[in-house]
């Protein structure tokens, strides 16, 4: 990827972004640029996972569909590789997910990249019409959850250690900050 990156003049179109293919790091396409991030680190992993396994049984029972670290389509040119999606069914083989399909989007902040998932992506989502918007505090577990009003997001709920966040929509879920980290 790195000579691609180098090699390439002008703003990042999506079918440059997509001619990239998969890659080992976290490739997002913001308004003609790349954002580029390491891969997660083993903590983020496991919280994506654990978080993940409750979400997807939630998301199965009511029809939608987990999805973990997928390209969502939120206007041309705008790309985002959020950590967790639930979505309406969609085709598993198309390059990305579009926005209307997604009904909640979900980030493990990570301590380098906080301001990305606490500002810029919460603004894009939000704009893109997705209704909830679930951020995970990657070293104390605390959770908050947001729901769009109009084209930003208000605070809907906020949980730490020793409390519980009640999800009831767009699935039926309870999590706990303590079985994300440990």
């Amino acid at each position: 990827m790195t000579v691609a990156v180098f090699d390439h003049e002008g703003p990042w179109t999506e079918e440059d972004y997509l001619a990239l293919g998969e890659t080992s790091q976290r490739v997002e396409l913001f308004d003609g640029s790349l954002h580029v991030t390491p891969a997660p680190t083993p903590r983020h992993q496991r919280i994506s996972r654990k978080l993940g396994n409750i979400l997807e049984a939630a998301a199965e029972a009511v029809g939608l569909e987990l999805l973990e670290a997928v390209n969502v389509r939120l206007r041309p040119g705008r790309v985002p590789v959020p950590d967790l999606v639930i979505t309406t069914p969609v085709d598993l083989d198309d390059p990305y997910i579009e926005a209307a399909d997604v009904r909640l989007v979900c980030e493990i902040i990570s301590p380098g990249n906080a301001a990305t998932d606490n500002v810029l992506k919460m603004h894009y989502y939000a704009a893109a019409g997705i209704e909830w918007y679930l951020l995970v505090e990657q070293t104390t577990g605390a959770l908050r959850l947001y729901q769009r009003r109009g084209r930003h997001y208000v605070e809907h709920q906020a949980v730490k250690r020793g409390a519980v966040l009640h999800l009831n929509a767009p699935v039926q879920a309870t999590i706990r900050p303590e079985d994300l980290v440990p």
